[in-house]
């Protein structure tokens, strides 16, 4: 009988897998062939911590010295710009993302393809590039060192509740006394599985296009339209543009519309100097996020052996340390170190009600 059995094995579940297996024994549970395959795999790489509802804020804010001492940080900055009609988009980012407008000029030396279209242009510097992939090998060594199981090509198609746990099929058999629901586009489909209602966990496209840089970009930060409206982001010598669409859909394995990448690209060409004439690449990820757009974690109400780790919309990467830390705390039955506020706010509880 296992002690852990982890269903997902993107960031949330490898974190979660890690934490929990100074616990107990933990299998992970991966529907892919390889670890990280949807959301995960497709992730933008940065930590900017004031993004996000506040509850989301907050677990960033409480992963940033581990992330540092996992040295997967490196720093970018976040610049963003407006049009004459995005003005009150812009005011409204401006606070909330903590951000400094600067002059046009300054701008311009920070990324010299900005369009003559802008008005208004703000900067701060506590943007990061974040090293996914070595965060997810890290959690992955922690976890595999402390004993547990990494099981791939495993979709669950049966799971039953027990005197003892849990019975899972997936290929083989696995019992289990607590499980962990890290299935990100699916973890409502898990939970029906097991017997549980739904929490309406609403998973949404985000495409993503990666196109040639008409100069080197390795200095330039990461720009946002007011109102998110699209990003950028240097690339390894290219740039990543996103139109920064969240559409809903069901769980699956998700690819960009090429008619929303177009929009995209348009509103990117409206506010630089370059004309884009080809894609290198394009691909789409989907970004679940619960009703209140706050992440899910923690026992459910209905079933305290069935413990959640869903909703991380688009910021599972850099919430991943306080956010496994804190399920593992959990697990254990012992006190939580982001206290009992901000516990309620991320709990599956207050989706019950």
């Amino acid at each position: 009988m296992i002690d852990f059995l982890v269903i997902g094995g993107g960031i949330a579940g490898v974190s979660a897998a890690a934490r929990l297996s100074a616990l107990g024994s933990v299998t992970l549970l991966e529907a892919e062939d390889r670890l990280g395959h949807h959301a995960t795999g497709r992730s933008a790489a940065v930590f900017e911590e004031t993004y996000g509802a506040p509850s989301t804020v907050a677990l960033s804010r409480a992963s940033r010295s581990e992330l540092e001492d996992r040295a997967v940080l490196s720093p970018r900055g976040l610049m963003m710009v407006a049009r004459a009609e995005e003005d009150q988009a812009f005011e409204h980012d401006l606070i909330a993302l903590e951000m400094t407008e600067i002059g046009l000029g300054e701008a311009q030396e920070r990324f010299p393809i900005l369009g003559p279209a802008a008005i208004r242009a703000a900067f701060q510097p506590d943007t990061f590039d974040l090293d996914t992939d070595r965060l997810l090998q890290g959690f992955l060594r922690e976890a595999k060192a402390n004993g547990a199981q990494v099981v791939s090509r495993s979709p669950v198609t049966a799971i039953r509740r027990t005197g003892a746990g849990w019975t899972v099929e997936a290929g083989a058999t696995y019992e289990a006394h607590v499980l962990v629901n890290a299935a990100g586009a699916w973890a409502d489909s898990v939970a029906v599985m097991a017997g549980l209602p739904p929490l309406s966990l609403q998973p949404m496209r985000r495409s993503m296009a990666r196109i040639p840089s008409p100069l080197d970009p390795s200095s330039w930060p990461m720009v946002l339209g007011a109102g998110e409206s699209w990003y950028m982001k240097p690339d390894a010598g290219a740039l990543l543009v996103s139109p920064a669409e969240e559409q809903p859909q069901e769980p699956h394995d998700a690819w960009a519309d090429d008619m929303v990448l177009a929009e995209g690209l348009a509103r990117f060409e409206e506010n630089v100097t370059m004309e884009v004439t080809r894609l290198l690449a394009s691909w789409a990820g989907l970004r679940t996020f619960a009703p209140d757009r706050q992440l899910v974690l923690g026992p459910d109400p209905l079933e305290p052996a069935f413990l959640w780790c869903a909703g991380q919309g688009g910021y599972g990467f850099q919430t991943s340390c306080a956010a496994s830390r804190h399920l593992a705390e959990l697990a254990g039955g012992g006190p939580t170190t982001l206290g009992a506020e901000l516990a309620a706010a991320l709990s599956p509880a207050r989706l019950r009600t």
